[in-house]
């Protein structure tokens, strides 16, 4: 998922300390974790653990993927980026989407948010775009600052932006009958969600020097980008990789909890 270079520089001097100070073995409350480690120059908050339920978020900058590859390296969901704003398609949007299913990849599709368009035309975009699937995961808000967007760099106050994030969230959900998720940046969360503000819906946290409860506090969670530098089978450069906040029994309680009313009648 974009990333601005404030933050990324930011990630890159809390990942830097962390090894200056010396890597102990990080653990989550509900899913195994191995003991953190440094690769080359890339520093891993945690491992994958065989029995954690792990993921992927991918778009055109993974290029071509081989999703039986990704599928045989203990990859259970993908979220693919679908859209963004409300002219914008990615481009590798519907081979990643077909191709996760064919290969048995549970998979959902994510929006990213462009802070210059109104909640409403970002929502009839995704619907536009994306396929109403029910076996597809609920779908996913990506919104973040963008400083280094060339066209949009602007913070709305949190009254307007939160009526336009409500706004996308009450057509996708009733549209797809599946509660969406948040996924958030760590400035973004502390300047906007802190506050309490969208607690009844999931949220997907990026935090990549440190676990989630450092960075988000007592804010309950559901997934976790933990790094943006993972290898996985099938994707020839760096990953984005997740995981879900519990075992394969609440992976799939929450599922069946995404599903809060049934889909609008009427077909594309």
């Amino acid at each position: 998922m974009v990333k601005s270079r404030s933050f990324a520089f930011r990630s890159a001097v809390l990942a830097l300390s962390a090894l200056l100070v010396g890597c102990s073995a990080l653990s989550m409350d509900d899913a195994p974790v191995r003991t953190a480690t440094r690769k080359g120059a890339d520093f891993e908050i945690r491992q994958p653990s065989k029995t954690a339920v792990e993921g992927i978020d991918v778009s055109y900058f993974q290029e071509a993927v081989n999703w039986n590859a990704v599928k045989g390296d203990n990859i259970r969901f993908a979220y693919i980026k679908a859209t963004e704003g409300g002219d914008r398609v990615d481009q590798r949007f519907a081979d990643n989407y077909v191709g996760a299913a064919e290969a048995g990849v549970l998979r959902g599709a994510y929006h990213f948010w462009y802070h210059c368009r109104s909640g409403a035309e970002q929502a009839a975009w995704y619907i536009q775009n994306v396929p109403r699937d029910q076996s597809a995961l609920p779908p996913v808000l990506d919104i973040e600052w963008t400083p280094t967007s060339p066209t949009c760099t602007k913070r709305p106050p949190a009254a307007q932006l939160h009526a336009d994030m409500q706004a996308f969230l009450d057509t996708v959900e009733a549209y797809y009958g599946k509660r969406p998720v948040i996924y958030t940046t760590i400035d973004f969360f502390e300047d906007r969600l802190a506050d309490g503000a969208f607690s009844n819906y999931p949220l997907w946290v990026r935090s990549t020097a440190a676990e989630p409860h450092e960075r988000y506090g007592s804010r309950p969670w559901h997934f976790w980008q933990y790094t943006s530098t993972g290898r996985v089978a099938g994707i020839a450069g760096k990953a984005d990789r997740n995981v879900f906040n519990g075992s394969e029994a609440a992976f799939q309680q929450f599922l069946a909890g995404s599903n809060v009313a049934p889909a609008m009648v009427a077909e594309r």
